[in-house]
């Protein structure tokens, strides 16, 4: 059976609600959650973009059963990796065990704040290999020191590590990247259902949907909020704000969006999109509810009639 994720999109909502949301999903019987990690938001009609690590951290102490997970969190650039080894296992404690590390090669519109030329795509995915091993090699206990290509670490130590480290998943969309989610990955994360960026590993999908009850409104707000998404990651990745981002989107009609992403209030859309993912071989996949003020009546609408339609596929 499908695991179906709740996403906190930290794009849309600001902090507390956020946390507040995620104790909704919980009790409506989410199986999972994910949290996105982000210095801007794509469009400022979105209008948020907290810090993530506190919001996970509030979030690990306001739940009990439901698992964390960053989805997903660049450690190459805005991060230092042996920054991220720290604030991975500690969530892991805070959370009871409940967190598993999601990681990606970065996106333009997060990564540039900190200054530095944006590196092509090759480099970034060898900086992200480099990361996720240094991550690991702290994960295991005693002093670290790393001289490398891109990183260094001088003699770090994670005094407060978790008896069991957190899973680490990777960002896959090509066949460069899948080949580093095979080296160095326990599971692989995609947004798009398909089979060849799984290959038989442990997979968790993500689902943008727009709950309400009148079809044209949902349509109208994913329009609105969410009509970036279209992009593909090779373009995505590459814009540096906002701005660029509505630049690039200028010419999506809502039709479009409706076209890509489930609008409205029936069940039967969102599952045909969630068994798309799971005819791919994915095990889990996180719905992302678009519009921040809607969160309460779609966890209501999600615990009513689309989780128990969704537990059926």
């Amino acid at each position: 059976m499908v695991r179906i994720g709740y996403t906190m999109m930290t794009e849309q909502r600001a902090p507390s609600d956020l946390v507040d949301d995620l104790v909704r999903a919980e009790r409506a019987g989410f199986d999972f959650s994910v949290c996105s990690d982000h210095y801007f938001p794509w469009l400022e009609t979105q209008g948020h973009s907290p810090a993530a690590w506190p919001v996970l951290g509030a979030a690990a102490r306001a739940t009990s059963r439901i698992p964390l997970m960053t989805y997903v969190t660049c450690p190459t650039m805005r991060y230092h990796p042996a920054v991220v080894a720290q604030q991975a296992a500690t969530l892991q404690l805070l959370s009871g065990g409940r967190f598993r590390l999601g990681l990606g090669s970065g996106e333009n519109l997060n990564e540039h704040v900190v200054g530095g030329d944006w590196p092509s795509v090759e480099i970034r995915h060898e900086m992200l290999a480099e990361a996720v091993e240094i991550i690991r090699e702290l994960f295991a206990g005693g002093f670290v020191s790393h001289r490398g290509p891109h990183f260094d670490v001088e003699s770090a130590k994670l005094w407060d590590l978790p008896e069991q480290p957190p899973g680490i998943g990777v960002a896959v969309s090509g066949p460069a990247s899948v080949a580093l989610a095979n080296r160095s990955a326990d599971f692989v994360i995609a947004v798009e259902p398909a089979a060849d960026l799984v290959r038989g590993r442990p997979a968790v999908g993500q689902l943008p949907l727009c709950y309400h009850p009148v079809r044209s409104t949902a349509i109208d707000r994913a329009h609105r909020e969410f009509r970036w998404f279209g992009g593909g990651w090779k373009v995505n990745s590459e814009l540096p704000g906002p701005a660029s981002f509505a630049a690039a989107s200028q010419f999506v009609r809502p039709e479009d969006v409706a076209e890509a992403i489930p609008c409205g209030d029936r069940v039967e859309p969102v599952a045909a999109a969630v068994q798309a993912f799971t005819d791919a071989g994915f095990a889990e996949v996180a719905l992302i509810q678009i519009g921040g003020d809607s969160q309460p009546e779609f966890i209501d609408w999600a615990e009513r009639e689309l989780l128990p339609a969704l537990r059926r596929i």
